[in-house]
């Protein structure tokens, strides 16, 4: 359910009874790194790790000159670099880039490294095919089993071109109609959302769900209560209680299928929302104008079994 404000009214439903309604759910996950000690200090930055099923979230508060790398890295990543000012070198093979502060880029698989220009906030997006990073995330317990509802992680095409590390920056105006500002790759969809200043009216919040992915909501700025529910089963053992979990920032929400949710901005001053998702959402890439760099990343030749337009 969306206000008629919100462009995701437009998004076409899932028809009824295409596949069987969920019996087992598992809860939220939340990761308050502004609560918490980094998991590793080291090479001149702190960083933070946190997943979900598919994907590891890396949330490093980095000094000038600090380097980041990856020797053996299985697939494409992400680097986002939140706020403007300082960015980064980033290398990987013989490709020798530099990026602005305020951009997002996808480095491919293999040897890589990030060397930042000034001290800045990075956040890393890899799946959890890097196995030695989903061992560090504080949450890595939660998924000694899958949780339930979703499909295996299939990635999606190759970039057109071949592999390269390819940066966008984020200051692209708003589009009437057009829901932030989403960027894919091959592993990752991610939407830096619109910054609010001051909380979010609560006559016009966004309560919906979905089928079979989950959505990581990273807070990089202000507050942010995410409020859950699940469905109710004949069975009351898999009945859970609401959620109305506060999440200051740096912090990440992972609301798993098919909760229902929306997330409130309370903060007066700035708040900073960025929704993830592993592998990418097909509604939202089906949207004529949606996904801003849609030219260089192919779409699947066909929908994913399974996948959700909700």
């Amino acid at each position: 359910m969306y206000h008629s404000t919100d462009p995701r009214a437009a998004l076409a439903a899932t028809p009824v009874g295409t596949k069987p309604a969920a019996t087992h759910f598992a809860g939220a996950e939340y990761a308050k790194f502004h609560e918490t000690p980094p998991a590793e200090n080291q090479n001149g930055a702190r960083t933070w790790y946190a997943r979900g099923q598919n994907f590891i979230i890396a949330y490093s508060e980095a000094d000038k000159g600090a380097v980041l790398s990856r020797t053996n890295q299985p697939d494409e990543y992400v680097v986002l670099l939140p706020d403007p000012g300082a960015g980064a070198e980033i290398v990987w093979g013989n490709d020798r880039k530099v990026v602005n502060g305020h951009s997002i880029s996808f480095v491919p698989a293999g040897a890589s490294s990030i060397m930042l220009l000034g001290a800045a906030k990075v956040v890393r997006m890899v799946t959890t095919r890097s196995e030695d990073l989903a061992k560090l995330c504080s949450n890595a317990a939660s998924y000694a089993t899958p949780h339930p509802n979703l499909p295996p992680f299939e990635p999606w095409p190759e970039a057109t071109g071949g592999p390269k590390v390819r940066t966008y920056s984020l200051d692209v105006a708003a589009t009437p109609g057009r829901f932030g500002r989403i960027f894919r790759c091959s592993t990752f969809m991610v939407n830096f959302l619109e910054p609010r200043n001051g909380p979010r009216d609560p006559s016009k919040m966004s309560p919906h769900h979905h089928d079979d992915f989950e959505q990581c909501s990273l807070a990089l700025a202000g507050t942010f209560v995410h409020h859950l529910r699940w469905p109710w089963t004949t069975d009351m053992a898999q009945w859970r209680e609401d959620d109305h979990e506060s999440c200051g920032s740096p912090s990440i929400a992972v609301i798993p299928p098919p909760a229902i949710h929306t997330s409130q901005a309370v903060d007066p001053k700035l708040n900073v929302l960025v929704d993830i998702f592993c592998p990418p959402r097909l509604d939202f890439s089906a949207k004529p104008g949606w996904v801003l760099n849609e030219d260089d990343y192919p779409m699947p030749a066909q929908a994913p079994a399974g996948k959700s337009a909700v």
